[in-house]
């Protein structure tokens, strides 16, 4: 009673000294605000979830029983939600009881289909079809944990498996392993000349990741790895071998601070995702360097079907005059429509933004429409900072995409985009992907 009366002197106080109707609203949420803080939660509960088990979502909660009602709180839970891989869909609600003093919370979660085969594919720099098929389980044991096989055929066989347990000790800690054999037919740019390599990575991962809180999450990890590339056609030089193998060692950081809000397909807010490594090399033929690499990511809902969508992609390695430089150039990572691979370098800026409009949105399925410009440019290994305004680097990409988008499988996005190129000696193409491209 006391808090109410506190809450009601405040409001007449804003009353007196601003005499205007907005005193009035906000005197009168501070008495409701002051009348629910005032609520204790004596009981939560989850309800419509069957996969998922209620004792973990209730383990991410920051809402729990004997607190007071705080609808602040209570929306980040949601959030948090949301963002889970078995979840398509949350939302809270406030029971009042027989004694006004309590309450109870029920949190609804609508469940996605977890366990999903995928199916990318392609095409080379040989025009062959390449394609990448697998199945990920992104809520195994109704925790959160994802487990991922796959198999690709890019002229050579490759395969990998994942496992990511984010919550696997509690809802701060978790774990990451993966193995990989990655053999594909990569160009190796020298000269002002190309040849053609077999390339082989095989590794062993591993990483720590702890999350803060809702908007802050890092992880720490590391991986052994060797490289084998062969020679297999095109130009040669002395100074660029035709075979070499080298083991590596990698030490990653990551820091992530995610401050979007998520609602089916629409995106609202910022990112920011940080990723730092060093690689120790055993030859100098690939030699050692530190790479790092910042995507800011802004989202803007506009109107009631409409999203706005960006990506700026900073990253720079160490300067090192290598054909085997760290950034490439590439249809599936940053310009659609540039090609596979088609050039190298140490460092690069790229910026990705687009429209996104939804002209179908059902149940279940949602069709959307998009408009979108890719640019970027690199700097040439050993080259200065000056290569950044280089003609011959900088690419720009305008083209139109569609997607289609099943609300009930998490992630299932498939993405059809056609980029045309308006710099010199620029190309056009098509690339498909499943996921958004950012």
């Amino acid at each position: 009673m006391k808090l109410l009366i506190w809450g009601c002197v405040l409001f007449y106080k804003k009353i007196l000294i601003k005499g205007c109707l907005k005193a009035l609203v906000t005197g009168l949420f501070l008495g409701a605000g002051v009348f629910c803080y005032a609520q204790t939660i004596i009981e939560i509960e989850v309800q419509e979830n069957k996969k998922t088990k209620t004792s973990f979502i209730k383990s991410l909660l920051e809402t729990r029983t004997g607190q007071p009602l705080d609808s602040l709180q209570l929306e980040r839970d949601v959030q948090r939600l949301r963002r889970e891989p078995g979840v398509s869909h949350a939302y809270f609600q406030v029971h009042e009881l027989e004694d006004p003093a309590y309450c109870k919370v029920v949190f609804g979660v609508q469940e996605n289909w977890t366990i999903i085969p995928f199916f990318n594919f392609y095409t080379t720099n040989e025009d062959e079809l390449a394609y990448r098929l697998g199945i990920n389980e992104f809520n195994a044991l109704g925790r959160g944990i994802g487990i991922g096989l796959f198999y690709q055929n890019d002229i050579f066989d490759s395969y990998g498996l994942d496992f990511r347990a984010p919550y696997l000790f509690n809802k701060h800690w978790g774990v990451s392993l993966s193995a990989h054999s990655l053999t594909t037919q990569e160009p190796v740019f020298f000269d002002n000349n190309v040849a053609q390599y077999r390339y082989n990575n095989t590794s062993f991962s591993a990483g720590i990741m702890y999350q803060y809180n809702l908007a802050h999450r890092a992880e720490v990890g590391f991986s052994l790895f060797s490289e084998d590339y062969s020679y297999i056609s095109g130009a040669v030089a002395d100074q660029v071998p035709q075979q070499l193998k080298v083991d590596k060692f990698l030490v990653k950081l990551i820091y992530d601070y995610n401050n979007i809000k998520y609602y089916f397909q629409y995106l609202n807010g910022f990112r920011s995702l940080f990723n730092l490594q060093y690689v120790e090399s055993q030859d100098q033929s690939l030699p050692s360097f530190t790479i790092w690499r910042n995507d800011f990511f802004y989202f803007q809902r506009v109107g009631k079907r409409g999203n706005w969508a960006n990506r700026l992609r900073i990253g720079f390695s160490s300067n090192d005059d290598s054909p085997f430089a760290p950034f490439a150039v590439d249809n599936n990572l940053n310009i659609r429509g540039v090609g596979n691979t088609i050039d190298r370098g140490t460092a690069a800026i790229v910026l990705n933004t687009e429209y996104r409009h939804t002209f179908v949105d059902k149940d279940w399925f949602v069709f959307q429409g998009n408009f979108f410009v890719d640019a970027g440019s690199w700097r040439n290994p050993g080259g200065p900072l000056s290569d950044f305004g280089d003609q011959q680097n900088l690419r720009i990409y305008p083209g139109i995409g569609m997607r289609f988008i099943h609300k009930r499988i998490f992630n299932t996005v498939l993405r059809i985009d056609y980029g045309v190129g308006v710099t010199p000696g620029a190309t056009r193409g098509f690339v498909f992907g499943i996921g958004q491209y950012f």
